[in-house]
Parts: C-alpha cells; structure tokens; sequence
C-alpha cells in the first residue's frame, strides 16, 4: 500500500528540485501567473512545456530501455474534468498553480500561504467524499488505458520528437515577437 522509504525521499527530493526551478524560473510570482492568462507573459508556458518535453524524454527512454514500467491510469473522463474545473477555479481565485503556490510559499509570500491551506482543506474533503466521488467519476465516460500512441497508433518516439518542435516553436516564436516589440 505505501510505497518505499527510497521512493518517498526520491519524491520529495524531486519536488524541492521542481519547486527551486520554477522559483528560479521566475514563475511564483503573481504578477507572472496573471501575466500568462492575460497572455502578456509567456514564462510559464515556455517553462511548463519544457518540463513536460524533459520528462517526456526522459520517461520514455527509460521505458524504451526497460528500467521503467508503463503504467498507464484509465482515463475516466469524470474525475478529469472536475479536477480541471477545480483545478481552472483554484487557478482563476489565488492567481497561482498548486507548484507555484508552493513555491511562492518559499518566497515567503502570505497570498499563496492561503491558497496552499486551500489546497490541504480541499485535499481533506477529497479524502472524507473520496467513495462517493469515485462513483460520480466512473459513471462518466472512462476511455481505459488510453495513451496517443495507442489511439493514433503513432509511435511513442514520434510523439516525444513532436512535443520537441512544439517546444522548440513556442520558444524561439516568443522570442522573435520579443525582439519585434522592442524595434
């Protein structure tokens, strides 16, 4: 049921180092958060894109080499669409994603401190109304063990290279709609 000592501290060591990029990364603060939705600072996106393209990379690799197993969760399309609406309604209140909260915390940022305690008191009521939630969550559409390789049937690496360009596009776009600004 719980997972290893070692798997416990890898995970938290990987958090404090995702938490120490995003703060170095410029991405727990507000005005960046708000900037992004408004779509007047691209920081975040060009951040979480290449998060998303490293990890990627570096799942796959290692799933190609079999030192990890794919595991892949069902798609049950209840429990994605009410996490993205909390998820949309959270991000919409506080200004900050639940990584940048936490790392805004860091920072030592009062605001975000309130939307982590909004995070641990929706996490307790997730806990108390989790078997009746599963039932509203598996009563909508469940997909099962959907990936895009296996729906588009388009090979894993062939999707990994495309989220590279899609990465490599959004930054050298925002970098070029920089530079014609300011000429």
């Amino acid at each position: 049921m719980f997972d290893s000592p070692e798997r416990m501290l890898l995970g938290l060591v990987t958090g404090v180092v995702f938490g120490f990029l995003l703060q170095k990364g410029g991405v727990a603060k507000h005005a960046v958060i708000v900037g992004q939705l408004i779509l007047r600072d691209h920081t975040v996106i060009k951040i979480m894109l290449t998060a998303i393209a490293v990890g990627a990379v570096g799942f796959w690799g290692l799933a190609a080499a079999g030192m990890t197993p794919v595991d892949v969760k069902p798609a049950e399309m209840g429990g994605v669409l009410s996490g993205a609406l909390l998820f949309g309604v959270g991000l919409a209140v506080v200004g900050y994603c639940p990584g940048t909260s936490v790392a805004a915390v860091g920072e030592g940022r009062r605001d975000a401190a309130m939307a982590v305690l909004g995070m641990f008191g929706g996490a307790l009521i997730f806990v108390q109304a989790f078997d009746q939630l599963s039932k509203v969550q598996k009563s909508v559409a469940d997909l099962g063990k959907l990936t895009l390789p296996n729906a588009t049937r388009i090979p894993a690496g062939v999707w990994v290279a495309g989220l590279l360009a899609v990465v490599m596009m959004t930054y050298v776009g925002t970098r070029m709609r920089r530079v014609r600004r300011f000429d």
